[in-house]
């Protein structure tokens, strides 16, 4: 007579719980495997994929409102205006340096700076505003 092959089925919750223990790490595959006697090399790995949640681990769920992404682009276009005025300004910061430089070169002294009395006039009271509203 031919020996009949066994064929094992298990429930739906004895392979929730054995995904679930190794997911926690409480067991490794071949422990749960010896503890639980289950007979295949693909059987747990298989359970795994199907019912695990390892399949998320891996991937960025990203949520946002509908006009989110117009605010991104709105602010990344934003960004990158200040950071071309920034640049403009370093430049320039640059150039005026240079010829201060080429200035004091060809005459022989260091250049003084003229004080424009309007401006350290408006300069002074934006100080005492500030000192107003801080006190």
């Amino acid at each position: 007579m031919k020996e009949q092959k066994i064929i094992l089925r298990y429930s739906q919750a004895f392979k929730q719980k054995v995904v679930s223990e190794i997911e926690n790490g409480k067991l490794t595959i071949p422990e749960a495997k010896r503890l639980y006697n289950i007979n295949g090399g693909a059987t747990i790995p298989t359970w795994l994929k199907k019912l695990g949640k390892a399949h998320l681990l891996n991937k960025i769920i990203h949520v946002q409102m509908k006009d989110e992404p117009d605010k991104i682009k709105q602010l990344e276009k934003q960004k990158q205006e200040l950071e071309t005025a920034l640049a403009h300004a370093h430049l320039k910061i640059i150039t005026l340096e240079s010829t201060v430089k080429v200035l004091e070169e060809k005459s022989g002294e260091k250049l003084k700076k003229k004080i424009d009395i309007k401006s350290s006039n408006i300069v002074s009271k934006i100080k005492d505003s500030k000192k107003e509203n801080i006190g």
